[in-house]
């Protein structure tokens, strides 16, 4: 009998010190645990350096075009108007422009179907590249006037002379609030759809009147109309 109780005795203590010295099998962090590793602190990142400009280089202050810049106008005359731009910015003349060289104010809309009749430089002229080229150009089918002509200058508080002018060169000229009327010159009541393709054959009011508001009226015809 005595025997059995010191091996219970016995037995009981070797259970406690397992349990004492096991983990927690719950699966609970222990209160005095560590951590197996340490979180290592980012390294902030170093600042760019600012690229040196190189030894030498000279900063420009003005706009005066160097010498490199400058260069021999093209002879445009005869060219199509899509070949003539296309000349000029292979060139390095990239600021380009073109009006209707029979003073109509009719816009390039497909530059291929019109034709360069004048430049505002002359060929061979040496100039800035970023200098403005201008086109004086007609339609295909049209004969370069013996000089370009210009469109009417804006009225400038009397009646300027349309005669000849077309019917959307006119309006242009004339204050955007003016009441304007055009007639059909012909007497066939037809619509004038297209001003640019009509001519002002008659004014009212008349040459170098004062302009103070009043409504004006044009009769026109086609360009290829003789006024009556």
């Amino acid at each position: 009998m005595r025997f059995h109780i010191i091996s219970v005795a016995v037995l009981c203590a070797a259970a406690g010190a397992l349990v004492g010295c096991n983990p927690d099998t719950t699966g609970h962090a222990r209160a005095d645990s560590s951590p197996t590793a340490s979180a290592t602190p980012a390294t902030p990142a170093t600042p760019a350096t600012p690229a040196t400009p190189a030894t030498g280089a000279k900063e420009t202050t003005d706009d005066k075009p160097t010498e490199a810049e400058r260069k021999a106008v093209p002879d445009f005359v005869g060219m199509g108007l899509q070949s003539a731009q296309d000349t000029a910015q292979a060139a390095g003349f990239y600021a380009l422009t073109s009006h209707d060289a029979l003073g109509r104010d009719r816009l390039q809309v497909f530059d291929r179907n019109w034709k360069v009749c004048g430049q505002n430089y002359e060929a061979g002229k040496t100039i800035p590249i970023s200098t403005r080229l201008d086109f004086a150009a007609v339609k295909l089918a049209e004969s370069c006037p013996a000089k370009d002509e210009k469109a009417p200058e804006a009225a400038q508080g009397t009646m300027p002379d349309f005669g000849g002018k077309s019917v959307k060169a006119a309006r242009a000229a004339l204050d955007p609030s003016t009441s304007l009327t055009v007639n059909d010159a012909s007497g066939s009541d037809r619509w004038i759809l297209v001003e640019s393709n009509w001519k002002v054959c008659t004014q009212s009011p008349s040459t170098g009147t004062a302009l103070k508001g009043q409504p004006v009226t044009l009769n026109a015809v086609k360009f290829d109309e003789t006024c009556p």
